[in-house]
């Protein structure tokens, strides 16, 4: 197959050969003999193209005294600070029109409310325990041993060997760790890549609500037209004939999340073989966000890509942070075909490089980690889950089935707020307990308005006393 790549970055320069084969990200090759301002306009240049701006917009030329070239600073939609009443210019907050629509993410709003009123997170997924030591020591002995320089751009050739490994175990599918494997700063970023690599403006992209937050963001980025398919409670199933009725000529792809963030729902193996048919008869490509793969408690998680037909047009992204408790690390990867990495890869280039070095060679080990780790994990988090479970309901919440990820979803009219962010600042301000309301996940706020989610990422000493506040202080109306 071409290689494909949005129009966006079709001509910019990543300094990758021709060859796909012969296609390395060093140092070397990055780092040439170029002048320095010719090296930082030529990638600033080709940031802009991805961006869909011009690039006289996104530098300046140099002054004929300064050695290194100024970045414009944000695009602002005035361009005239305003004087408050004592005087002092007050400087409008600028952002580019794609994202003006986007406000301060939620989990940053909740979390700062916690703070504020010293309230037991629940909200934002991240755990308040520490990861395995073995990772911890396979990442200080890395930098100990001075694998402290960028990476290669799109992994440290272990690493991608490791999870090209991991992938074979999970799914039987052998890739090859060279060219069809990109590491990536967190899932985040892979699939930010994925959307700005492989998207052209007009696009249609089919995403099923409620999503992760960075979905719809990227895909304003990239220029895409966003169509929702909701998924209702309590089982989240997929509306098959609503789905086909959505897919067009002009859809380009679907996004999908198994195991699902903020539902727990894990897509079964029936609604997957639906989706492969309809991509595969009306040539759709997948991008599949497994990050919560090792977190299935009620079935087992099925990948996309292992699904005959699919492998050719799916992307599959993943990270370490969910599965070894170390979200700040920021380590992911995206797997696709040679025909689908070309456009991630150029991407990626042009996001952020390459990623932590020492940390890939920490997550080397990680990945390599026996059986057992994996089977432990899994207890854990299924005792953690039945204590929040069986506390929500306690409460009075009416609790919806989680079948994989550390997320789940409850109603809370039960308890007489208007809707769900109503609910949550009550919860942080009168109980001190933070969740999240869920109407921020979907296209249409409405259809979220009854629902927020909790996680049990915690020890189980700070999920018994989250339910205990409850219990105390939050009464049915």
């Amino acid at each position: 197959m071409s290689m494909y790549t949005a129009s966006r970055i079709q001509d910019c320069d990543s300094g990758m050969e021709e060859s796909y084969a012969a296609e390395y990200w060093s140092y070397n090759s990055f780092c040439s003999y170029e002048p320095l301002w010719e090296l930082q306009t030529s990638w600033f240049r080709s940031l802009a193209q991805m961006l869909g701006c011009c690039e006289r917009r996104f530098l300046e030329e140099p002054a004929m005294n300064c050695q290194y070239p100024p970045l414009m600073a944000s695009v602002s939609t005035q361009k005239h600070s305003v004087s408050t009443q004592n005087g002092t210019p007050h400087h409008p907050l600028q952002v580019a029109k794609r994202l003006e629509k986007f406000k301060t993410t939620i989990f940053t709003q909740m979390s700062m409310l916690a703070n504020k009123h010293g309230a037991i997170n629940l909200g934002q997924g991240f755990p308040n325990f520490d990861g395995p030591d073995f990772v911890k020591e396979a990442a200080i002995q890395a930098i100990k041993d001075g694998k402290n320089q960028y990476a290669r751009g799109h992994g440290v050739p272990d690493f991608n060997n490791a999870i090209a490994a991991r992938f074979h175990k999970d799914t039987g599918l052998v890739i090859d760790p060279d060219k069809e494997v990109t590491v990536t700063s967190g899932c985040t970023e892979a699939i930010a890549a994925t959307m700005l690599g492989l998207i052209n403006p007009g696009d249609e992209v089919i995403l099923f609500a409620p999503f992760y937050d960075s979905y719809q963001a990227t895909l304003s980025m990239a220029g895409a037209k966003i169509k929702c398919i909701t998924l209702r409670p309590p089982e989240f199933a997929v509306p098959i004939d609503e789905l086909k009725s959505a897919i067009s000529k002009n859809t380009r792809a679907i996004l999908i999340n198994t195991p699902h963030n903020p539902t727990g729902k894990m897509f079964t193996r029936e609604e997957l073989n639906i989706i492969a048919a309809l991509c595969i008869e009306n040539d759709v490509l997948v991008f599949s966000d497994e990050v919560y793969d090792k977190l299935a408690f009620e079935m087992d998680h099925i990948s996309m890509a292992s699904l005959p037909g699919m492998y050719e047009r799916t992307v599959t992204m993943n990270s370490l942070g969910k599965t070894f408790s170390l979200t700040g690390w920021k380590i992911g990867w995206a797997i696709a075909p040679p025909h689908l990495t070309w456009g991630v890869r150029q991407a990626h280039s042009f996001l952020t490089f390459a990623t932590s070095t020492p940390m890939q060679w920490a997550g080397t080990v990680a990945l390599r980690a026996p059986d057992s780790y994996y089977v432990e994990l899994k207890r854990d988090y299924m005792a953690k889950k039945k204590i929040l479970v069986q506390g929500l309901k306690d409460v009075g919440f009416n609790v919806f089935p989680s079948s994989g990820t550390y997320f789940v979803v409850v109603d809370h009219t039960p308890f007489g707020l208007e809707n769900d962010i109503a609910f949550c600042e009550y919860l942080i301000k009168e109980v001190g307990v933070v969740a999240i309301p869920t109407s921020v996940f979907y296209l249409n706020p409405e259809d979220g308005k009854n629902l927020v989610r909790f996680t049990f990422c915690k020890d189980e000493e700070t999920l018994r006393s989250a339910v205990e506040r409850m219990k105390e202080k939050l009464k049915k109306k």
